[in-house]
């Protein structure tokens, strides 16, 4: 099956959306799977025998630092206030001072 190509302006900005939002999912998907595989390792190899049981867990940071991003994306795909959306209303304020 061939992909769609959108024929409109709103065609397209939905076209733009839809990617996004579906690239984020996508992200989502690979995130769960990949930190669900470094917590479980984590969980199963042996306890180092050091003092370093008060430091956090290593697969913190991937964690952390991954999901930031990732709900940077989410914001940016699912919420009204994304680059494409604001470009258009400000094209949009332009067309109408003219």
């Amino acid at each position: 099956m061939q992909p769609l190509s959108p024929n409109s302006a709103r065609d397209q900005r939905l076209w733009q959306i839809a990617k996004a939002r579906t690239k984020f999912q996508s992200h989502l998907l690979v995130y769960a799977f990949v930190n669900g595989g470094l917590w479980l390792l984590w969980a199963l190899l042996p306890e180092p025998h050091s003092s370093h049981h008060t430091l956090l867990p290593w697969p913190i940071w991937t964690s952390v630092f991954w999901g930031i991003g990732l709900v940077l994306q989410g914001l940016a795909a699912y919420s009204h206030l994304n680059r494409g959306q604001r470009t258009q209303r400000e094209y949009e304020r332009l067309l109408s001072q003219q």
